[in-house]
């Protein structure tokens, strides 16, 4: 007997809760659009689309650009994927796992958060140089994170 009393729509009942559930995609979809250019370019050696600024490259080409031999853009590209996937899950998975997974969103963002906050250290004060793309990347996930933490009041464990 099925005991699983959702229904099997993806998006939330609440209008509010819909956007927020909505905007989260979205920004998860930006931030796989970013990371994986990011990840692209570092991947295959090629510059980075800066503008009239040296900065992306010179991030880019810095010791800090690769964590035990792995560039941090994949990573980033890592984390908004598992985001994406959390926040579709989240409206199909029973009653019982949803604020599990809401949890998960909560934490992943919040890694995010402080790692975007040390890279950003590293850009400012260290490597003397600022990419846009990486600001790009740590203002989406900070988003993420605060309404994660709007969504993390709507459960409980």
């Amino acid at each position: 007997m099925n005991t699983y009393s959702r229904t099997s729509s993806v998006v939330p009942a609440s209008p509010v809760v819909a956007w927020r559930w909505w905007l989260m995609i979205a920004l998860s979809l930006a931030g796989i659009g970013v990371a994986g250019y990011l990840s692209y370019t570092h991947l295959f050696e090629l510059p980075v689309i800066c503008g009239a600024s040296q900065g992306c490259d010179l991030v880019a080409q810095s010791v800090y650009a690769k964590m035990f031999g792995i560039p941090v853009a994949v990573f980033g590209l890592l984390a908004y994927i598992a985001l994406l996937v959390l926040l579709v899950a989240r409206r199909r998975v029973s009653e019982n796992l949803e604020a599990y997974v809401t949890l998960g969103v909560f934490g992943i963002s919040l890694l995010g958060v402080l790692f975007s906050a040390y890279l950003t250290y590293l850009e400012i004060f260290v490597i003397l140089a600022v990419c846009m793309w990486c600001v790009a990347s740590a203002i989406i996930m900070s988003v993420l994170f605060v309404l994660s933490i709007l969504e993390m009041k709507s459960v409980t464990l």
